[in-house]
């Protein structure tokens, strides 16, 4: 228990130390941000702060910190020492300099930001795989939700048309249509808030549930410091990519202009973006200390883990809520399991409208030319997302590289915000550090 408050220390000392340095060496000041003076109503609308970082928070988090640490904490604790010093030196400062660079080029899709400082080649193939990626991203996360939702309706008792997956598809891509269609803030800037705060209340309550009941107890790392996974899968590099968004994740830079869109002040920056890193940080490693905490250790191995993610990573989360939190924990992990992944889908497809409209210099300020945008883009993901409803289409496999690709598109972000130092003459170290190791 030991190690995990000391690395639930770090990052919170990270956040205040480290990623202050991060924020001095870009250097924010009191130009005029693209929210006011483009402020079309749609896409740069300014939000208070407050509301600026939960959204960001849920863009980037979903069900990533939660997924990604409790498979990840099936090395051990050693994970905690990755999520810890990730998230302060490579993820924090990752979707700072996303956000950042965004906003000094008019809030513009990473795939622009990509091409300005790497190169024309690189930016048509950020644009390319920007949108195949965020398409991918949101038709899994309408399809996964649809299939939980049945679940939840069949053991209910419940059938005829509510158990049926395309239904509940259907509903949640005619929501994805609406929420990519009109302004932000109708819908994300008035209800992702609140969800934002549940995904927090989710996790103190699990750490709380942890800490007051004796029978659970936090692994320390010095005294398991080795390879826990029961297959004996190797800790480099699999680790790292399997924890993905709880450390550092390339999918957290097609989110973060969506922010830079709605800032009223670049100061901004280091709370919403390092901050809401630091914050799924601290949620990823609450949830790989339930991980370790609350299932059997057999042999110096997590067996007892393995065998909770066997039955699903669902219900292994709803597994996880029951045991530290009981009725109320159970209310949650449903939330969690439906209403997360809904959140990222929507912003995902949100974003590869914007990507699309970057490249295509597609002015999104009338509800004609964002239709142009809308529907192919909602248009491919119902024909993925129903194909694979129907068993026509199955992207199983293309979904077990999205982890490569997500890291392979965090270190692509890092080398441009490299590349951003070096022609503005600051210390490039801070980002070509960690884009190494990514490249590594």
């Amino acid at each position: 228990m030991i190690s995990f408050l000391l690395c639930l220390a770090l990052l919170i000392i990270g956040y205040f130390v480290y990623g202050k340095i991060v924020d001095n060496t870009f250097g924010p000041d009191d130009r005029e941000t693209p929210a006011v003076r483009i402020n079309d109503g749609v896409d740069y609308v300014v939000m208070p702060q407050w509301k600026l970082f939960l959204v960001q928070l849920l863009n980037i988090a979903g069900l990533g910190p939660i997924f990604g640490a409790l498979q990840g904490a099936l090395w051990g604790p050693v994970v905690f020492l990755w999520i810890t010093f990730g998230t302060i030196f490579a993820g924090g400062v990752h979707d700072y300099f996303s956000g950042m660079m965004s906003e000094r080029n008019d809030g513009a899709s990473i795939a622009e930001v990509t091409g300005r400082y790497l190169g024309p080649v690189m930016q048509n193939i950020m644009r390319v795989f920007s949108v195949v990626l965020l398409i991918m991203v949101g038709t899994v996360f309408a399809v996964g939700p649809a299939g939980l939702i049945v679940t939840l309706c069949k053991n209910s008792g419940m059938s005829g048309l509510l158990t049926t997956t395309l239904f509940w598809l259907i509903i949640i891509l005619v929501y994805y249509f609406i929420a990519t269609f009109i302004s932000i803030d109708a819908i994300i800037g008035k209800i992702y808030p609140v969800f934002g705060i549940c995904l927090i209340i989710m996790a103190v309550g699990v750490i709380f549930g942890i800490f007051t009941n004796p029978a659970y107890t936090i692994p320390e790392i010095w005294a398991n410091f080795g390879n826990m996974h029961p297959s004996g899968t190797p800790i480099w590099s699999f680790m790292f990519i399997t924890v993905a968004c709880g450390a550092i994740s390339g999918f957290h830079s097609t989110q973060s202009p969506l922010m830079a869109r709605c800032m009223k002040s670049e100061k901004q920056g280091h709370f919403v973006f390092y901050g809401a890193m630091v914050c799924e940080g601290v949620i990823a490693l609450i949830w790989a200390a339930a991980g370790c905490a609350l299932y059997t250790i057999t042999d110096g191995k997590m067996a007892g883990l393995a065998e909770a993610l066997a039955a699903g990573q669902s219900a292994a989360i709803y597994d996880v809520c029951a045991k530290t939190m009981g009725g109320v924990g159970i209310a949650l992990a449903m939330i969690g399991v439906v209403i997360c992944p809904v959140t990222s889908g929507d912003t995902a497809f949100r974003s590869a409208r914007l990507t699309l409209a970057d490249w295509l210099k597609i002015d999104q300020d009338s509800y004609a030319n964002r239709l142009k945008l809308c529907i192919p883009v909602l248009g491919v993901g119902a024909f993925l997302g129903i194909g694979n409803a129907l068993g026509f289409i199955n992207y199983t496999v293309i979904w077990r590289y999205f982890s490569w690709t997500n890291q392979t598109l965090a270190m692509i972000v890092l080398w441009a915000a490299s590349m951003y130092l070096f022609k503005e003459k600051k210390n490039y170290w801070i980002t070509a550090v960690p884009a190494t190791f990514m490249s590594a």
